[in-house]
């Protein structure tokens, strides 16, 4: 590739990452008559590829429920929602050749919702939910060579939160909401860089 082509698709790249937002400096998309309550994580039995940077399970639950609580605390609905978060794998990029060989950090979790008012797991099964880093000036050649492991934990958390978000919005009946039209249903959240 030509070097001027690098440079296009570098910039196309850049350009890319500065559309995404930190979301949380906006009001919170509606989420009917939900307000937080009970907000755990565990991590304990998470699975890690020896190619990850290793993080303590308490590490984990620190940077999920604060991440849960960055998103969700901003919510003054009537009735009381708890959640309940398991990490059942990881990976966090280590430092490597740029570009290369620098792998992407990658989070699986499945989370728990908890009507307290009725008492009532609302998905027995669980939601597992799948995030991969994006990509952004500071993770374009890899974040484990741009980013410290608590920066890449807090960015990998922050992305978790917005995931459960999204879940919770393809549920609008749990909330009270009106059921979501047929486009709104595969209209997706722009991941933020963060």
């Amino acid at each position: 590739m030509s070097f001027v082509r690098t440079l296009f698709l570098l910039a196309g790249l850049t350009l890319l990452a500065a559309c995404e937002t930190n979301d949380l400096k906006k009001p919170p998309v509606p989420l009917g008559d939900f307000v937080l309550g009970i907000n755990v994580a565990a991590a304990d039995q998470a699975q890690v590829p020896g190619i990850s940077r290793k993080v303590t399970a308490d590490d984990w639950k620190s940077a999920i429920e604060t991440a849960m609580a960055d998103r969700f605390g901003r919510y003054e609905g009537s009735r009381i929602y708890n959640f309940a978060i398991r990490v059942d794998g990881y990976v966090l990029a280590p430092p490597g050749i740029p570009v290369i060989a620098s792998p992407r950090s990658a989070l699986i979790i499945t989370v728990y919702v908890y009507d307290d008012a009725t008492q009532t797991l609302l998905n027995p099964e669980g939601k597992q939910l799948v995030m991969v880093e994006g990509i952004s000036p500071e993770s374009f050649i890899g974040s484990g060579i741009t980013q410290t492991k608590t920066q890449q934990l807090a960015r990998m958390s922050y992305r978790a939160a917005l995931a459960v978000q999204k879940y919770l919005l393809k549920n609008p009946a749990w909330f009270n909401l009106p059921p979501l039209p047929a486009a709104a249903e595969t209209t997706t959240v722009p991941a933020p860089a963060n």
